[in-house]
C-alpha cells in the first residue's frame, strides 16, 4: 500500500517556474514507477511524465519535452515534477500516481497505476 501526498501548486505568471513535489508512505516506494499526469477544465486527464523506479529512465509528453523534468529521491520517497517556461495551457489540476513496476509497464497509462494523490491546482497567467 502506498500512499501519495502532493503539495506545492499555486499561481505562477507565463514564462515562470514551480516544482511539485510528491511524498510518498509505504516500505517499498523504491519498487514503484511514478507518473504525473494533469486534467484542464473540460478536458480528460493526461499523461506528463514519469520516471521508473531507479531515476533511470524519465519519459515526458511532447507538450513538455524540454521545459519539464521528473525525478525522484527514494531515500525521502519523494518525487518531483520540475515545470520551467510555463504556458498558460499547463493550466490545470496534477496528479502524481505510483504503480508497481514490471517489465511489461506502459509509463503512460493511468490504468497502470493503482495509487493516486490528492490532486494540485497549477494556474499560468498570461
Amino acid at each position: 500500500q502506498v500512499q501519495l501526498v502532493q503539495s506545492g501548486g499555486g499561481l505562477v505568471q507565463a514564462g515562470g517556474s514551480l516544482r511539485l513535489p510528491c511524498v510518498a508512505s509505504g516500505r517499498t516506494f523504491s519498487n514503484y514507477a511514478v507518473g504525473w499526469f494533469r486534467q484542464a477544465p473540460g478536458k480528460e486527464r493526461e499523461f506528463v511524465a514519469a520516471i521508473n523506479w531507479s531515476g533511470t529512465r524519465t519519459y515526458y509528453a511532447d507538450s513538455v519535452k524540454g521545459r519539464f523534468t521528473i525525478s525522484r529521491d527514494n531515500a525521502k520517497k519523494t518525487v518531483y515534477l520540475q515545470m520551467s517556461s510555463l504556458k498558460p495551457e499547463d493550466t490545470a489540476v496534477y496528479y502524481c500516481a505510483a504503480g508497481w513496476e514490471r517489465a511489461s509497464y506502459n509509463y503512460t497509462a493511468m490504468n497502470d497505476y493503482a495509487y493516486w494523490g490528492q490532486g494540485t491546482q497549477v494556474t499560468v497567467s498570461s
